[in-house]
Protein backbone atom coordinates (compact mmCIF):
# COMPACT_ATOMS: atom_id res chain seq x y z
CA UNK A 1 0.00 0.00 0.00
CA UNK A 2 1.44 3.57 -1.08
CA UNK A 3 2.29 5.43 1.77
CA UNK A 4 0.91 9.19 1.93
CA UNK A 5 3.20 12.24 1.90
CA UNK A 6 3.72 14.05 4.47
CA UNK A 7 4.06 17.49 2.96
CA UNK A 8 1.15 19.00 1.49
CA UNK A 9 0.86 19.11 -2.11
CA UNK A 10 -1.72 21.59 -3.83
CA UNK A 11 -4.52 20.42 -5.75
CA UNK A 12 -4.77 22.98 -8.50
CA UNK A 13 -1.95 24.31 -10.34
CA UNK A 14 -1.89 28.05 -9.17
CA UNK A 15 1.66 28.33 -8.31
CA UNK A 16 2.72 27.07 -11.77
CA UNK A 17 1.02 29.64 -13.19
CA UNK A 18 1.74 32.35 -11.55
CA UNK A 19 5.54 31.07 -12.20
CA UNK A 20 4.54 30.40 -16.04
CA UNK A 21 3.57 34.68 -16.21
CA UNK A 22 6.39 35.94 -14.36
CA UNK A 23 8.38 33.77 -16.67
CA UNK A 24 6.10 35.33 -19.62
CA UNK A 25 7.19 39.10 -18.50
CA UNK A 26 4.02 39.40 -16.36
CA UNK A 27 1.56 38.52 -18.91
CA UNK A 28 -0.02 36.30 -21.03
CA UNK A 29 -2.94 36.25 -23.71
CA UNK A 30 -5.60 34.01 -22.00
CA UNK A 31 -6.39 31.67 -25.31
CA UNK A 32 -2.44 30.76 -24.81
CA UNK A 33 -2.53 29.76 -21.48
CA UNK A 34 -2.71 25.82 -20.76
CA UNK A 35 -4.04 26.08 -17.07
CA UNK A 36 -7.67 25.70 -16.51
CA UNK A 37 -10.16 28.23 -15.90
CA UNK A 38 -10.49 27.38 -12.27
CA UNK A 39 -6.63 28.26 -11.85
CA UNK A 40 -7.28 31.64 -13.17
CA UNK A 41 -10.33 31.77 -11.19
CA UNK A 42 -8.97 31.34 -8.11
CA UNK A 43 -5.90 33.40 -8.52
CA UNK A 44 -8.16 36.44 -9.63
CA UNK A 45 -9.99 35.49 -6.30
CA UNK A 46 -6.92 35.62 -4.43
CA UNK A 47 -6.14 38.99 -6.45
CA UNK A 48 -2.90 37.47 -7.70
CA UNK A 49 -3.57 38.38 -11.34
CA UNK A 50 -6.15 40.22 -13.39
CA UNK A 51 -7.56 40.04 -16.68
CA UNK A 52 -7.34 43.01 -18.87
CA UNK A 53 -9.34 43.41 -22.27
CA UNK A 54 -6.59 45.38 -24.54
CA UNK A 55 -9.13 45.51 -27.20
CA UNK A 56 -6.65 42.95 -29.22
CA UNK A 57 -7.93 39.93 -26.55
CA UNK A 58 -7.91 39.33 -22.94
CA UNK A 59 -4.97 39.09 -20.81
CA UNK A 60 -3.90 37.61 -17.32
CA UNK A 61 -1.38 40.27 -16.08
CA UNK A 62 0.26 39.78 -12.48
CA UNK A 63 -0.95 42.11 -9.97
CA UNK A 64 1.64 44.45 -8.77
CA UNK A 65 2.58 43.39 -4.97
CA UNK A 66 2.62 46.81 -2.79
Amino acid sequence: MPRKSTYPTSTDQSSLCLQYLSRCGGSARLCNINFSLSVIQTLVNQRKVKIANTGAGFYVQLEESK
